[in-house]
């Protein structure tokens, strides 16, 4: 673990680009577009190949498909407890998601009539100029799950079921050598209303659900985080408009502004939760408290050494699943309160922590985060799980650019017009001339044509 002390004002452009992590998925675009040609190409056969050679794992292409009796079984193989906490938190991520659901609606503009969600516009009057908005679902959605992470499967299958997605297929690394997949990523992936799973990852599940193969559908649109070979998949796929993404979802960062109010011990251990998620994740403290902190490297420094007696212990191999910690790369960013926040409407992060005297006075300045967490007793771990809001969220700076994922995107938006021949003639005449300016002579005649 390596712990990095500047002044704000004092980083270099490369020093920024190192934190934000883009040039690691730049890095790797060759390799994963000659996994993406071998499954355009191949299909089944070549995922099959590539499933043996990154994760050690040999499969037929019957056995890339979860069956029914693995659903089965994984459910009651599972711990009691952890069922029931999978279960309170899908309830918890169900509730928030629904609150984000548009629903359709219908106005005439022309006369004031009363709106109906239901789609249906009564009004007494001539001169109706109808106007609305019809939401639909995505008819078919493709999810990423992470080797393990049943909360990703909630994250990303729960707020698609609300939306109304017809079919979600869900695509997850086989983590055990006979193909087994984790009992927990299976019970929340079904609960979650998963229609199929696939023991499918890296860039080449990407690539299957971009294509479809013989066993893998071809999907609309692609959600869910990953590694770097996954993010450039997803990003290269969407580039040569083969499908389509919610965001670039890549290694996780967390940047904690903090005052001297802030626990310490709390701060580290936030860092050391996120870096958790592997070797090119970042963690990163801006503050204007010396003394905080030289207290909160203390207390990384704590963690390395309490971390090497563990693999001493022989527990390394449990390290090396999540990236070993001394492989970390923690910032310590010194500055006024106000650069602070200026840094990190630059930075963008994916998750931002506020644990100050006053967090919604800071919170005011906060341009681009994809989920804020406010206060010492918001941690970021409260999001991943069970507060229901959405962990799934853009990287690389990309929160600068879009939202965290959401029912929205799973919808398409469709507008509707509806004008009676009263409400046309109200704004023929505006039509008529804009249509003849812009040298639209047809466009004229065919509102005109109804007035001879």
């Amino acid at each position: 673990m390596r712990v990095r002390r500047a002044r704000i004002r004092d980083l270099s452009d490369a020093e920024k680009a190192e934190m934000r992590g883009l040039s690691e998925i730049e890095a790797v675009f060759p390799a994963v577009r000659e996994i993406v040609e071998a499954v355009k190409e191949r299909g089944d056969a070549a995922l099959v190949e590539l499933t043996e050679r990154f994760d050690g794992v040999k499969l037929q292409p019957s056995e890339l498909e979860v069956s029914e009796a693995e659903l089965e079984e994984a459910e009651a193989s599972l711990d009691p407890a952890l069922k029931k906490s999978i279960e309170f938190a899908a309830e918890a991520i169900r509730k928030f998601h629904f609150r984000q659901k548009s629903k359709s609606w219908f106005e005439d503009f022309g006369v004031g009539g009363v709106e109906s969600e239901r789609g249906v516009v009564r009004s007494g009057s001539k001169g109706s100029i109808i106007l609305g908005e019809v939401f639909v679902p995505l008819e078919r959605v493709g999810v990423y799950v992470p080797s393990g992470y049943f909360s990703t499967a909630l994250m990303c299958v729960i707020p698609a079921s609300v939306a109304g997605v017809r079919e979600i297929a869900v695509c997850t690394p086989p983590q055990r050598k006979d193909g087994k997949i984790s009992a927990a990523v299976l019970f929340a992936a079904r609960l979650a209303g998963a229609s199929r799973i696939f023991k499918v990852g890296g860039a080449q599940a990407i690539a299957a659900l971009a294509f479809g193969t013989e066993t893998i559908p071809k999907v609309q649109k692609i959600v869910g985080p990953g590694n770097v070979f996954v993010t450039a998949a997803k990003m290269l796929l969407r580039s040569e408009r083969r499908t389509e993404i919610e965001f670039p979802a890549g290694p996780s960062e967390v940047l904690i502004i903090a005052d001297a109010s802030a626990n310490p011990e709390f701060i580290a251990a936030d860092m050391l939760a996120q870096a958790e998620h592997g070797t090119h994740s970042k963690a990163i403290l801006l503050t204007d408290d010396e003394r905080l902190a030289n207290a909160v490297q203390k207390e990384l420094e704590l963690a390395e050494e309490q971390v090497e007696r563990a693999e001493r212990a022989e527990k390394a191999e449990k390290a090396e699943a999540r990236g070993s910690a001394g492989a970390r790369q923690f910032w310590i960013l010194l500055g006024s309160m106000e650069e602070c926040v200026e840094f990190a409407n630059e930075y963008a992060p994916e998750h931002l922590e506020i644990v100050v005297r006053e967090p919604f006075e800071v919170l005011r300045g906060v341009k681009n985060a994809g989920s804020v967490f406010l206060g010492a007793f918001s941690p970021v771990a409260a999001g991943d799980y069970a507060t229901g809001a959405n962990h799934v969220l853009p990287t690389a700076g990309f929160a600068s650019l879009f939202s965290g994922l959401s029912v929205h995107d799973f919808m398409r938006r469709m507008t509707v017009q509806m004008l009676d021949a009263e409400g046309l003639r109200k704004i023929k005449d505006a039509v008529v001339q804009l249509a003849r300016a812009e040298g639209m002579e047809m466009h004229a005649r065919s509102v005109e044509v109804r007035f001879k």
